[in-house]
């Protein structure tokens, strides 16, 4: 009896010292809101959509002007083409190069970074645009599954979205390679019974086109198939703004417009994106990857020193609205 005593008092103390480590409690006992309040540095990971980081300054631009001074930080470390599957597909990027795997740099990212909260958006890649398979989904379950231990592992938590939606009337093949990503989709939000924290992407954005589209049988959010326009990102964010509970800004029509109604200048916008870029830049530069083409960072002392700069900037900009 005292030795299952003193057990159950080492478990205790150990979850205790998790807890005071981390600065966290288990994921599913915090709200959206609490996993962002209780959060010094977010990590974005993805792919191309992730990279260019436009649906991240526009929540980062909600955060700013939502949390002020107590906003975390936001750094971008997605990269172009990259899968979570570790998959590629015969003559990718003209035979140029295999699509990256993240698990060849997670690690070092996490270490590079050391989130507090770890957003992660993939899938659109790693059907690698064929017809659905049973491996291949494996694969991606595979890798999201270690996503998410070594982000634990880390110290931090996890929230992952659903892929976007794949536009099979402006890139048609002999498949809908939409109705492939229903099925990775299906599979995350199905993660949600074993405690997953999941902002689903895929499915509103799926509804919100073929809806558009019954007036406008010629409207995309993404011209070529993948990549997203203006209104694409922007669909991105508010989703990530409606899981964070702001349904009022996640409603805005533009990301100008919810600044608007805020009464906070646009010029914002610019600011929080070319500190993102700073950093993003920086940061996957200092962790490494086996991407060619991807522009080299600052030394991170030096990006963050400029992204410093660029917080004052903001932080002027929020201090002329009222209190």
């Amino acid at each position: 009896m005292m030795r299952q005593r003193f057990r159950r008092l080492c478990g205790s103390a150990a979850i205790l010292f998790i807890f005071e480590w981390t600065g966290f409690a288990v994921a599913e006992d915090l709200t959206p809101r609490q996993l962002l309040t209780q959060s010094k540095r977010i990590m974005f990971l993805g792919d191309s959509i992730t990279y260019s980081g436009q649906y991240i300054a526009s929540f980062d631009a909600w955060l700013v002007t939502e949390l002020r001074d107590k906003a975390p930080k936001l750094i971008d470390c997605g990269l172009p083409s990259e899968t979570v599957s570790g998959l590629s597909e015969d003559g990718h990027a003209g035979g140029q190069f295999p699509r990256p795997d993240l698990a060849e740099r997670l690690n070092r990212v996490l270490n590079e970074v050391k989130p507090d909260l770890v957003i992660a958006c993939y899938g659109i890649n790693c059907g690698i645009y064929e017809p659905f398979d049973d491996t291949r989904l494996a694969r991606y379950q595979h890798g999201m599954k270690h996503l998410k231990a070594a982000v634990e592992k880390a110290g931090a938590m996890f929230v992952v979205m659903t892929p976007p939606f794949y536009d099979d009337v402006r890139s048609p093949r002999k498949f809908s390679y939409n109705e492939v990503l229903d099925r990775y989709s299906d599979w995350l939000l199905d993660q949600r019974k074993q405690g997953w924290n999941v902002i689903d992407l895929h499915a509103p954005m799926t509804q919100a086109i073929a809806e558009r589209r019954k007036t406008e049988p010629q409207y995309t959010m993404q011209p070529d198939g993948v990549h997203p326009n203006d209104d694409g990102h922007w669909f991105i964010a508010q989703q990530v703004i409606r899981w964070a509970g702001d349904e009022k800004a996640a409603s805005s029509a533009s990301p100008k417009q919810m600044l608007s109604e805020r009464h906070v200048s646009d010029s914002l916008l610019p600011l929080v994106q070319q500190r993102l870029s700073v950093l993003r830049d920086a940061y996957v530069s200092a962790a490494g990857h086996l991407r060619p083409g991807v522009a080299k960072g600052l030394p991170v002392a030096e990006a963050e020193a400029k992204a410093a700069e660029l917080s004052v900037k903001i932080s002027a900009l929020l201090d002329q609205l009222p209190k």
